[in-house]
């Protein structure tokens, strides 16, 4: 007999780590016409678990926009196998080793459009904190690759939201590029991405994690504390930097922008320092500086990751991994940031 439940993580309203209820007794989805189910093998962590339970994004009263429905399985980092497909998906998808692209992006041809309004695998509908996920095949990316589930698992969210920071940016191999937070899921995926193209990158880190972003490919650290980074920014601004990928925000943001050589640039794609800053648009307007917002990352983007990841250009970044029935362990940890990389559960 077929099984009918699977064990999964039920994200049961906004709040804190008491709403993330692990169960053996969750019903096992089915595929439509369309899409395909996945065996969970490797789920990654980002912080758009951690803010979507909080309900830290949007612009209402509540500080939620969105239509989120509860329960929802949480999850978008998701590695595994094609198990079963919906009668419109080719046969030849079954145990097809696949990475999931959690965007899903409507019908515009219209980038940033739908880049905007796209719905998320793990937000929107039910993501990879389960044994077993639904997706639509064309979110599922066939991978070629030695690495295990749970090294692919580091790569899906953080690495294509950096690879689309720097192409908002236009990073080549000419640039030096300062990159914040060099030391998290994002921010590896930036050192290791912009040393591929041969960009010079400075990484930023706390002290104890800046050797371990020099093995990335960074070409050199700076520790984040205010008194080295001022001394630093002594040292640029004679010359400046052609462009910084933050993923930082607050304070230092309008110091991010002193950095910069007349004509450089600023991608920004977090705050995980705080959204709000102030800024001298003095130096933004007399120095030509072009400042970007950047999120997630298209099909293409997508698709061009899949092949740095099968072309070994890029090396996977695992912290640790913890059972899904720790989620709230793994969680807990993810928000120490006493290390370097990604976390993921096994289901």
């Amino acid at each position: 007999m077929p099984l009918e439940s699977m064990n999964a993580v039920l994200l049961t309203g906004h709040g804190d780590l008491s709403n993330l209820k692990y169960r053996t007794d969750v019903r096992i989805p089915q595929p439509d016409t369309d899409e395909v189910l996945i065996r969970v093998k490797a789920c990654g962590l980002n912080n758009t678990d951690i803010w979507t339970r909080k309900a830290a994004y949007g612009t209402d009263d509540e500080g939620w926009k969105g239509d989120l429905e509860f329960p929802r399985i949480q999850g978008a980092d998701i590695a595994g196998t094609i198990v079963s497909i919906g009668s419109e998906v080719p046969d030849s998808r079954i145990d097809d080793k696949v990475l999931v692209d959690n965007a899903l992006y409507g019908d515009t041809d219209n980038e940033f459009q739908a880049l905007v309004n796209a719905d998320l695998i793990g937000s929107e509908r039910d993501g990879g904190y389960a044994e077993y996920v639904a997706v639509p095949a064309e979110n599922a990316h066939r991978i070629d690759s030695s690495l295990s589930f749970a090294e692919l698992a580091t790569f899906p969210t953080s690495y294509v939201t950096a690879e689309r920071m720097l192409n908002r940016a236009g990073v080549g191999a000419d640039d030096e590029i300062l990159v914040t937070g060099a030391s998290g899921g994002v921010g590896t995926g930036l050192v290791q991405l912009a040393a591929r193209r041969g960009a010079r990158v400075i990484g930023m880190t706390t002290a104890e994690k800046m050797e371990a972003v020099r093995e990335l490919g960074a070409d050199t650290t700076i520790a984040r504390d205010e008194k080295r980074f001022t001394a630093a920014i002594d040292t640029w601004t004679e010359d400046g930097l052609d462009v910084v990928a933050d993923v930082v925000g607050g304070g230092i943001f309008q110091k991010l922008i002193e950095t910069l050589r007349p004509g450089g640039r600023l991608v920004t794609a977090g705050a995980v320092a705080g959204p709000s800053t102030e800024i001298d648009l003095r130096t933004v307007y007399l120095n030509q500086i072009d400042i970007y917002g950047s999120t997630m990352g298209t099909q293409s983007e997508f698709e061009d990751l899949i092949r740095y990841i099968e072309n070994e250009e890029i090396d996977p970044v695992l912290a640790d991994t913890y059972p899904l029935s720790e989620i709230r362990d793994a969680q807990r940890r993810f928000s120490q940031n006493d290390y370097v990389g990604s976390i993921v559960v096994i289901p």
